[in-house]
């Protein structure tokens, strides 16, 4: 009840700012029904699902989108892929894949414990960059969950600084995150563009990630270090590495790995569709897993699949969509034109600050979708949009990890968390996301200013 004056404030404010730039009336309305939606998932949290069913029935009863376009903007494949990869970790799981994974990177640095989770968040940033940020997250929180029960630890500050890695590293490369496969076909990029580009910057931030990490968690820190150690020596004398049913699951977690990165190269191959084989290789890899449980098939379906956090995930693009339909995304692209003129610098700062900020709010393929055409305009009237490209995919990818909802990475691997029965307010991931966020996109600018010779 405390939220209430908060959430009413906001929602007037937000209210007095669409008729003070005299947005049309089903754009008020649309506004209205998602900004009550965000406001009643960001101070309740955990009736999320409540209020994007209500902002749908809204949305529907006062004719702000109609059923077709609802079902365009749920993003079925993402929802269809999620499913089937979390089949695929949930028979990992079963199978004890991820301990046994987890006593393997124990060994490996069992002389440096304190160097166990920077490693783990340089794993995730890698794992990020070469599939993408939502098979990267279901793997690493995964492992992350397992060693903070095992350890006995509260697993929030390390799920959370894997989640930030996780959205670092999926800015490195053209697969890393959906954006970067929009940017790279507007903008004519290739893989080595990005390795050139972005994957330096990439690299820098997750160093800068993990400092910020290890003195705004010290604490949590210096107790994982230590259970590391402890937990180490434990298992050599009660020599816990047991290689049983560890080779199945890790031919199925190797196949899923090698055919998402390889995808594209076998479609070509084929003659297939373009992303045909990014649903369809963990389509077979669920299919296969189900096969070898046998009876056990249903009873993973049910209990892995996280089909709260999947309902959400619906309804959210679904609203965000609707802002599209109804014009109030271009509403803020041609402000944006008109706000940036033509100095390069300004658009360079406006493009990747605005972007970051709606994409800590909002779906970032949505965002990005909205601004390519803008960056296409800035470039047909003469100037030099390379930078501003850039400037898209870190504003899209780094914005993300401001707010709990930033990015699809965020809400899955909360998603996850709430299944192990821990509760995430929103101004809990705030302090480490602004933590993480705003000094990354201040590295990311002067990164790109600087070479804005290079990128004319």
């Amino acid at each position: 009840m405390k939220s209430l004056p908060w959430f009413f404030g906001l929602l007037g404010a937000i209210i007095a700012a669409c008729v003070a730039v005299h947005l049309t009336s089903p754009q008020i309305l649309a506004v209205t029904i998602f900004a009550s939606f965000i406001l009643g998932t960001l101070f309740y949290w955990q009736f999320r699902l409540a209020f994007a069913l209500l902002g749908m029935t809204a949305l529907l009863a006062f004719r702000v989108i109609d059923i077709p376009h609802l079902i365009e903007f749920a993003n079925v494949d993402i929802i269809l892929f999620l499913v089937a990869m979390m089949i695929v970790i949930g028979f990992l799981e079963q199978r004890k894949f991820f301990e046994v994974l987890l006593e393997r990177l124990l060994d490996a640095v069992s002389h440096r414990a304190s160097l166990f989770f920077p490693v783990m968040m340089a794993l995730a940033m890698l794992t990020a960059a070469l599939v993408d940020e939502v098979t990267s997250i279901l793997f690493m929180t995964s492992l992350t969950l397992h060693l903070t029960r095992r350890l006995k630890l509260e697993p929030f500050p390390f799920i959370v600084m894997i989640v930030l890695a996780t959205n670092i590293g999926s800015s490195a490369t053209v697969v890393g995150n959906p954006i970067g496969v929009l940017i790279a076909l507007r903008a004519g990029l290739s893989f080595s563009d990005f390795l050139r580009r972005a994957t330096p910057v990439a690299l820098l931030n997750l160093g800068l990630t993990i400092g910020i990490g290890s003195l705004y968690y010290r604490g949590p820190f210096r107790e994982m270090a230590k259970g590391v150690a402890k937990f180490r020596e434990k298992a050599v004398e009660e020599g816990r590495f047991d290689p049983k049913g560890f080779r199945i699951a890790g031919l199925l977690f190797g196949l899923t790995i090698l055919g998402l990165i390889f995808h594209h190269s076998a479609e070509d191959l084929l003659r297939l569709p373009k992303n045909t084989l990014l649903l369809g290789v963990p389509f077979f890899m669920a299919g296969i897993a189900l096969l070898i449980e046998r009876e056990k098939a249903r009873e993973l379906v049910e209990k892995r699949v996280d089909w709260w956090t999947l309902a959400f995930f619906i309804l959210l693009f679904a609203s965000v969509g609707t802002l599209r339909y109804v014009g109030v995304t271009d509403r803020i692209a041609g402000g944006l034109k008109a706000v940036a003129g033509t100095n390069q610098v300004i658009l360079l700062a406006l493009i990747l600050g605005i972007s970051a900020v709606l994409t800590a709010f909002l779906d970032n393929i949505l965002v990005v979708a909205t601004f390519i055409p803008i960056v296409a305009d800035l470039g047909a009237a003469g100037l030099p949009i390379s930078p501003l490209w850039w400037a898209l995919l870190f504003g899209g990818t780094l914005g993300g990890n401001a707010t709990m909802i930033g990015s699809t990475a965020n809400i899955v691997a909360i998603g996850m968390l709430e299944k192990e029965k821990h509760q995430i307010r929103f101004g809990q991931w705030l302090g480490p996301g602004l933590a993480v966020t705003l000094p990354t996109l201040l590295l990311a600018f002067l990164l790109l200013f600087l070479q804005l010779p290079l990128l004319k």
